[in-house]
Order: structure tokens, then C-alpha cells, then sequence
């Protein structure tokens, strides 16, 4: 298992959140970027060191992500972006926590 996507993940996720503030001064993109990258980073730091509840907290942020992505995917690449990225992760952890389960 790797760590790697949830950080990659997180940190696109906070630079996106701030990038939508900046460009539009959406409060909702900068407060839900930096959540649901914190969130990433927070895991992605519990399964570099091997602790408790690192694969699941990537997989809500995955969740939350796509969530949140997906009503809004036809309105524009960036939505799209992030439906497919989170998805693709979702699926990653999903399938680590499944194959560790069985």
C-alpha cells in the first residue's frame, strides 16, 4: 500500500481550493479544498507510518471528493478533473482495504 496518491491527492486538492479563491473568492472551494486536502494529508501521513485509520480516511476523502464532484461534472474540465482523480483514488484504497480485509 501507498501513501503517495492520498498525498498527491491532498495536495492538489488545497492547491485547487486556493486557486478557486483566488480566481473567483469562492469561500466554498478555499474551505472544502483545504478540508478535503487536510484530510488526504492527515491520511496519507497515518499510512506512510503504518498507523490506525490511514487507508479509511482516504478513502472518505475520496468519497467526499467525488461526492461533491460529481453533480457538477458536465460544467467544465475541472469538475471532470476531479470526479475521475477521486474516483480513481476511491477505487485505489478501496481496493487495499478489500484485499487486506479478505
Amino acid at each position: 500500500m501507498s501513501a503517495y496518491p492520498a498525498y498527491t491527492m491532498g495536495g492538489l486538492s488545497v492547491v485547487g481550493g486556493i486557486a478557486g479563491f483566488a480566481r473567483r473568492r469562492s469561500i466554498p472551494s478555499l474551505v472544502a479544498g483545504v478540508g478535503v486536502g487536510a484530510l488526504y494529508l492527515y491520511s496519507a501521513d497515518n499510512i506512510r507510518k503504518g498507523t490506525n485509520n490511514g487507508l479509511e480516511g482516504a478513502l472518505g476523502a475520496s468519497a467526499l471528493l467525488l461526492l461533491s464532484s460529481l453533480p457538477r461534472v458536465a460544467k467544465g474540465p475541472v469538475p471532470l478533473l476531479l470526479t475521475v482523480t477521486s474516483a480513481a483514488s476511491a477505487f485505489y484504497y478501496g481496493n487495499v482495504i478489500y484485499k487486506l480485509g479478505a
